[in-house]
């Protein structure tokens, strides 16, 4: 699936922003760990992964043991170490920010493990004996591969259905570049399927061809891991002008290939979320000299990671808060944005129209979600758009499972991992006559 991602892509423009860690300085971050009992990092981890243990293991010079105990949690740990934000999970809830101290580096020392793995060709899981069941996988992003790779492990044959020609999800076209690139996401999903019995069939769209009917006839149960959809419109006059974009499709174009910005000068981006804070970043990257960010809202009240936009700011970003874009003009490509504030209700205030000079736009106001996808099913729930699951990813219909951003509405990498396992674990109950059977 790798060779997929071609080597001409303005992603590798930009470079690691967390440095790896020598062998050296692992084992010295390591023993900074108390390896506490009740050990509410793990608690933060929506995986659970053994912290103190991966790192105990890590201070003691044991990075195969350490390796395993992650992938035993998660197998896409070697992702998660990258992407995860970490300051609001594990490195969030370490008991070190109540001392005084630096909090411990736990990404970093997860990636040192998980990197050594992978570097070494370690591979820690076989395939079970096959149990003669088939299940189909819809999308070949994270709760797909993790849903995926468990139910190898009992036996079970998987057929991944992917519409674009590479797996991997927003893992491969949305992450930052800075924090991990499309070519690396491509070789984790290679690295899971190693563990074979997997088959992965792209450029096919379920829905049309398959079917859902024709899916649910070719096999024994179905888990849907088909992420989001495209961008969210602002619905504004000029729109549709050269040169505005929708922020996820932007940046997905920059992970798998060429985007031009010569001569782009003043660049702005509509939104106050995580995407909306990585294109920010991206842009300023690429040598965009101005970025401003246009939010509705207040500064304090943006949904975005704090830590992301303090990153942001200290690049070069500027902000225009409690702003909405109420058009877009130019000839033939946007040339300017008009813009209206917004009162503390995220109102409009009549008479504050005023227009900013912009050469290129990213909107990034949310996702489509892509529940009704399923809503033909009897069974199966939809709400808010998403397709509605228990604690197991049971959709309500007899053999149908889901995961990840379909369902969650958008949350991390972690989710997806670990609702696609716990999903896996529940589908292997179901094929062998236990629960939703």
């Amino acid at each position: 699936m790798s060779k997929s991602v071609t080597d001409d892509r303005t992603e590798t423009a930009f470079q690691d922003f967390k440095h790896a860690y020598s062998p050296e300085q692992a084992v010295v971050e390591a023993n900074r760990c108390l390896f506490c009992s009740d050990a509410p990092c793990m608690q933060a981890c929506p995986t659970h992964i053994d912290v103190p243990q991966f790192i105990r293991k890590i201070a003691t010079g044991n990075l195969r043991g350490s390796a395993r105990t992650i992938f035993e949690a998660n197998i896409l740990g070697m992702s998660c170490a990258r992407v995860c934000p970490v300051e609001t999970l594990c490195v969030g809830a370490c008991v070190c920010n109540t001392l005084g101290v630096p909090p411990i580096q736990i990404g970093k020392l997860q990636r040192h493990a998980t990197d050594r793995a992978f570097e070494a060709g370690t591979r820690f899981f076989e395939a079970g004996p096959p149990s003669g069941k088939s299940v189909g996988l819809v999308g070949g992003g994270p709760a797909s591969l993790a849903a995926a790779h468990e139910l190898r492990r009992h036996g079970h044959a998987c057929t991944i259905y992917e519409k674009r020609s590479v797996l991997g999800g927003l893992n491969t076209t949305g992450i930052a570049p800075y924090k991990m690139r499309a070519d690396r996401s491509a070789l984790e999903a290679d690295w899971v399927l190693a563990i074979g019995g997997i088959e992965v069939r792209t450029g096919v769209e379920v829905g049309a061809a398959p079917t859902l009917a024709e899916l649910e006839r070719a096999h024994d149960a179905v888990f849907v891991g088909v992420g989001l959809g495209p961008d969210t419109a602002l619905r504004v006059p000029g729109e549709d002008l050269g040169g505005v974009h929708g922020a996820v499709a932007f940046i997905e174009r920059l992970k798998l290939g060429r985007v031009a910005l010569a001569g782009v000068r003043r660049a702005l981006v509509v939104g106050g979320g995580n995407t909306a804070l990585d294109g920010v970043r991206e842009l300023l990257g690429l040598g965009v000299p101005e970025v401003t960010l246009v939010y509705r809202g207040k500064e304090a009240k943006m949904p975005g990671y704090r830590h992301e936009w303090s990153a942001a700011k200290q690049e070069g970003a500027r902000a225009l808060f409690q702003h909405l874009p109420v058009a877009f003009e130019g000839a033939g490509k946007v040339e300017r944005a008009r813009l209206v504030r917004m009162d503390d209700q995220k109102k409009p205030i009549a008479g504050t129209e005023h227009t900013v000079e912009a050469d290129l736009v990213l909107v990034a106001i949310g996702q489509s979600t892509l529940g009704g996808l399923l809503g033909a099913l009897a069974g199966i729930r939809i709400a808010d758009g998403c397709v509605a699951i228990d604690a197991d990813g049971f959709t309500g219909r007899k053999g149908w499972y889901a995961g990840g951003d379909c369902a969650n509405g958008g949350k991390e990498v972690v989710n997806a991992a670990a609702e696609g396992k716990a999903a896996a674990l529940a589908i292997h109950r179901y094929l062998t006559g236990g629960a939703h059977a």
